[in-house]
Order: structure tokens, then sequence, then C-alpha cells
């Protein structure tokens, strides 16, 4: 399958973020008064769908808009202990120079992801950030809307089951990296079109 446009997702595929995210998660669950990650249950967690997840640690839905709120300026204020992925640049470029559109979509705000990406933003041409919990869905509709591109032509690439849900919600494919929040094992559950090992394969098997 040739496509025209790749929808990334920041956290955990573009950008090394899970450990920093380890190291917060605890003292916003004190905040917002939902269970605390034992350092024995990562793996296992990692496994899990992001509903389940959610039921499983008792986040207060309610509470969802100021958890978003409150993630988002703590990596603000940490984005320096965060790196992207080895070989995304180049990746990106490889993407884009062969003539896919790439686009960004993240629960992130849109100040965040570009100094996260720093010069790789270059190659992406269309941001759709600011993303609720489960609402990328929107966000990838909104992104094909402004690349003018079919969702026959269109994979979000990403980490999380909700990326692939958000994918299969907005009718397109889902390509799944092996190297972010999400196991493989959880990945490969949601059937998606590809699945990568390794930074590079996506430049290889897209376009």
């Amino acid at each position: 399958m040739t496509y025209r446009l790749a929808i990334f997702d920041l956290d955990g595929t573009l950008a090394d973020s899970f450990p920093w995210f380890l190291r917060i998660v605890n003292s916003v669950a004190d905040k917002h008064r939902f269970r605390r990650i034992e350092p024995d249950e990562v793996e296992a967690l990692r496994g899990k769908g992001s509903r389940e997840l959610v039921r499983h640690l008792q986040v207060p839905m309610w509470r969802m808009p100021l958890i978003a709120r409150d993630v988002r300026r703590m990596k603000s204020a940490g984005l320096d202990d965060i790196r992207l992925f080895e070989g995304v640049d180049d990746m990106l470029r490889r993407v884009a120079g062969r003539g896919v559109v790439c686009a960004l979509v993240s629960s992130d705000s849109e100040d965040n992801v570009r100094r996260s990406l720093g010069p790789s933003a270059r190659s992406i041409s269309h941001f759709a950030c600011g993303a609720s919990l489960f609402g990328k869905a929107k966000k990838f509709v909104k992104v094909m809307r402004m690349a003018g591109i079919s969702p026959a032509q269109t994979i979000a690439i990403g980490d999380e089951v909700r990326d692939a849900e958000a994918a299969s919600k907005a009718g397109i494919a889902f390509g799944a990296v092996s190297w972010g929040y999400a196991s493989t094992d959880a990945l490969r559950g949601t059937r998606p079109a590809l699945v990568f090992s390794r930074m590079e394969e996506i430049a290889e098997r897209l376009g």
C-alpha cells in the first residue's frame, strides 16, 4: 500500500518521553488522587489499553482536563530531559522526500511539540495539537482535511492502543512502533497495517 499522508504521534513514537513520564506520574497521581504506579507493575501496565489503564489507576474522568494541563506544564519545564529517538530527523526527511506529507497529532501543546522536534519540525507540514486523551480521531480528520488527502491514503503512526483506536475511528490505517509506551503484543492486538521495529523501517516501508 502506498500512503500519501503519514500522521505521527510524538511521545513514545518520535520522542523518548516514557522515562520522564515514569518520573513525574506519581506526583501527578498524588495531586489528582488516583493510584500510584509501582515499579514492579510498569511492564504489566504497558500491556493494557488506554481505557483499561484509566480504570486500573482509578483516574476520575472529570479531572482529565486538569491532569492534561498539569502534565503539559510539567513537560514544558522538563523538555531538556526528553530527547528524540535516534534517527528521527533522517527518517522524517526521507519520508517527506518521497512525497509523503508528514503531519503530527499530539495531546501536548504545539509549542511543546515544536520545541521537542527542534529542526526536525521542518519536515512536518501540518500540526494538530491539544487532543484530549480519546480525541485524536477528530484531529486525524482535521489533518486529512488540511492536507486534502483521503483516509484510504493515510496512515497514523503511534505507540499506544488509543492511537490505533483513533485511527480506526477515523477510517485510516495504523502503523505501530515497538519502542514506545505500549507493549508490542498489545499493539499487535489492534491488528495494525504495519509494525515497525526500527526507526529507519518507517522510511523504508512508506511511499
